[in-house]
């Protein structure tokens, strides 16, 4: 879930929680908060609390709100963990340390800590392409001998190496990237963690819900039908940037604001993601201004 700032870029605990509640009107079971779509690298630890607060409190039992912890720090990652848990999370999300590109016995002794940490279910988020390294598949069949690692959120893009480890662990798997969403589904993945899902919720419950069916003729027709959703929203500027946008154009929030060094959508990438979202029938009303 995005994170909502104010337009001089303070956090809106209001705006995050009207669009919490939306979210899981929409279809979703499971908000993930403070995750690398919610700008979690410009939030401070105690903005992070009163975000994850308010989400709790805004949609109560009716899904699993899931707190971003990961950093390239595994004392700080314990302690965002710890936090977590106090405050109320049903578990955690811990991204391979970034930046520092730790070797595998490393990331295991990181991912093993941070588990160790608090008493919740842990995701580990496997995205090579920001972190600098991917977890190696003899890595996460050793992690998932821990009690409580228990998911993966796969951005990896290596069908083979995730379906080793799906045959090899129990680990549920997500996906973490919504051009292979379909393909990770069809390989055996539980569901997805989506960006272009704060405009698509509906559509991608029924798409996980006809490939649990065995129903892949509409499992591709949902999912051909969204590809110029996830042109949009994942390939024609920053994901977080395309999705606050478009969040804006649907509106949901007020405001597409985002903290530098992200800059908000401009207005010419404003009219090419109203175009494809609308091609992708998810913009059933009249435009929104921009």
């Amino acid at each position: 879930m995005v994170t909502p700032f104010t337009t001089d870029g303070a956090l809106d605990t209001a705006a995050a929680a009207a669009l919490a509640d939306r979210l899981v009107a929409e279809g979703h079971d499971g908000l993930v908060v403070s995750g690398t779509t919610g700008e979690s690298p410009t939030t401070s630890d105690e903005e992070k609390d009163r975000l994850l607060r308010a989400v709790l409190e805004a949609v109560g039992d009716r899904a699993s709100v899931v707190a971003g912890v990961g950093t390239n720090d595994t004392a700080h990652t314990c302690e965002l963990a710890r936090a977590a848990e106090k405050a109320g999370a049903a578990g955690l999300l811990v991204v391979t340390p970034y930046y520092s590109k730790p070797p595998q016995p490393a990331l295991l002794h990181h991912f093993r800590t941070a588990a160790d940490a608090t008493g919740l279910p842990v995701m580990l988020y496997d995205i090579p392409g920001r972190s600098g390294v991917a977890i190696d598949t003899e890595t996460l069949v050793r992690v998932a001998e821990h009690d409580r690692v228990v998911a993966v959120k796969d951005a990896k893009g290596d069908l083979t190496a995730t379906s080793w480890v799906m045959a090899r662990t129990e680990l549920a798997y997500y996906s973490g990237e919504d051009a292979l969403n379909l393909a990770l589904l069809a390989h055996g993945a539980s569901g997805v963690v989506s960006v272009v899902g704060h405009v698509a919720g509906r559509q991608y419950r029924q798409l996980v819900d006809a490939v649990d069916a065995g129903d892949l003729g509409t499992a591709r027709a949902v999912h051909t039908r969204l590809l110029p959703a996830v042109r949009a929203i994942m390939n024609r500027t920053q994901g977080v940037v395309a999705a606050k946008a478009a969040l804006q154009l649907t509106g949901a929030l007020a405001t597409r604001t985002t903290r530098p060094p992200l800059l908000e959508a401009t207005p010419e990438e404003v009219a090419l993601l109203r175009t494809d979202l609308d091609a992708a029938a998810l913009l059933p009303g009249p435009p929104q201004d921009t």
